[in-house]
């Protein structure tokens, strides 16, 4: 009888010891505000692995909005979609995206390939379409009538970003600027490149922008290229940051650093300070470290990858810098442990009721590394005075079912032209689109 390889045994009991990791033993929501609960690091040779598998919706499935709000699909049967951006007019420009398959992303060994695998049943192992969709609703009705291929050809693409006639688009590795002329449904010129962005192993691939207030300057963020530091911090120059990109000549800066995988980017309306969401790291715990919203300091450093919230060193990195934590910045906001934060919208322009008035939605595409499971969910965070203002709210839930998998999981959002809010959706390959509830 032959044996089978060794690598897929040690696989198999991998992923065996994975799924007996540790739980949660905060109360619930106690790692969730201005001053979350954090325990002790909990050390382990194996992860936790606690993922909903990628089931995609049956027919007729959609998950559940908030009480006061409907939610239908703008489009479906597309691939992957990972981000939303809304033009002048309502047309909705979509990124169908994930990892690139390059030689530096090909990492052996049985640990990464048991990576490998769990991403895979989460939805993530599928090419990219390398795309940007245009949806147009042409009835109003909230139902896309048409769409075309906007965009091709491009690097795992992910944030864009209109300035005048002038839509820049962040790929994996830089980003780049094509001429926009409104209403147009196809581009087929050849991209111009603007800047550089790093990439290399890419353990965190996607790259968002938004433009400054006055168009002068492209925000962008790039995570880091590990968890915590462990392939060098020579592969992680002007990563795990926001760096700041000059229209005009492609000169960047570093922003703000110490931020290990931010994603979603606003301005706050009322202050015009710049937002983002920012997933924490991995391997310490169900309980840690919470995912967080926060402002954004220009020269700001946020602790990733020797301390978190503040100055709460991670042992595993070494050689330390105290020096470094001790200037770390505490974030405004905890969002919970491992709830994978990645979508950012703020509620101005939106027509969802007084209820969202005035705060953010968030896109929460789901835990991996946490049991019980955390995010898969849309939130919202009400604000006031420009700061968070109480507990968020579920405005979209329902993306695992009963038995534990997952028919979606929801990535970027946005606000349409309507004021009604848009949710990529990579897992059910849907757009969403919530709205306020007919009396």
């Amino acid at each position: 009888m032959r044996r089978p390889p060794f690598r897929i045994l040690a696989a198999a009991a991998l992923l065996a010891l994975a799924g007996c990791g540790d739980r949660s033993i905060l109360p619930v929501k106690a790692d969730v505000g201005p001053s979350p609960q954090l325990p002790a690091p909990k050390k382990s040779l194996i992860p936790t692995v606690d993922i909903a598998p990628a089931k995609g919706w049956p027919p007729g499935g959609k998950p559940q909005a908030a009480q006061g709000l409907e939610v239908n699909a703008l489009a479906t049967g597309l691939d992957h979609p990972r981000w939303l951006y809304v033009l002048p007019n309502g047309d909705v420009l979509v990124a169908e995206s994930n990892k690139p398959q390059t030689p530096e992303t090909k990492k052996s060994g049985v640990r990464a390939w048991v990576m490998k695998k769990v991403m895979e049943r989460a939805g993530a192992g599928v090419p990219s379409a390398d795309r940007i969709t245009l949806l147009r609703d042409l009835d109003g009705d909230g139902v896309a009538d048409t769409r075309s291929v906007f965009l091709k050809g491009l690097h795992s693409p992910f944030g864009m970003a209109l300035v005048g006639e002038t839509l820049y688009v962040a790929n994996a590795d830089g980003i780049v600027r094509f001429s926009y002329k409104d209403g147009v449904t196809e581009i087929t010129q050849a991209p111009q490149k603007l800047a550089s962005l790093p990439a290399g192993l890419n353990h965190h691939w996607t790259k968002n922008i938004i433009a400054s207030r006055d168009g002068s300057k492209l925000y962008a963020t790039v995570g880091s290229n590990s968890n915590v530091g462990e392939n060098g911090m020579d592969k992680e120059i002007n990563r795990a940051a926001i760096l700041e990109v000059d229209i005009k000549t492609g000169a960047t800066r570093l922003f703000a650093s110490g931020l290990r995988n931010p994603n979603g980017m606003a301005w706050e309306p009322q202050t015009g300070v710049l937002w983002t969401v920012v997933n924490e790291r991995d391997e310490i715990g169900s309980d840690l470290v919470p995912d967080y919203l926060t402002s954004v300091q220009d020269g700001g450093f946020y602790g990733w990858p020797y301390s978190y919230y503040g100055q709460h060193v991670d042992e595993r990195v070494q050689p330390q810098r105290p020096d470094l934590v001790a200037k770390a910045i505490v974030p405004d906001y905890a969002l919970g442990a491992h709830v994978a934060a990645l979508g950012l919208a703020f509620a101005d322009g939106a027509r969802l009721g007084p209820m969202y008035a005035s705060g953010a939605f968030i896109g929460q595409h789901g835990s991996w590394n946490r049991t019980p499971l955390a995010g898969y969910n849309v939130v919202y965070v009400p604000f006031a005075n420009g700061k968070p203002n109480g507990m968020p709210v579920e405005v979209l839930g329902g993306f695992v079912d009963r038995n534990g998998n997952a028919m979606g999981r929801p990535v970027g959002v946005a606000i349409d032209g309507k004021g009604a809010l848009l949710v990529a959706d990579d897992v059910g390959n849907v757009v969403w689109r919530v709205r306020a509830a007919a009396h």
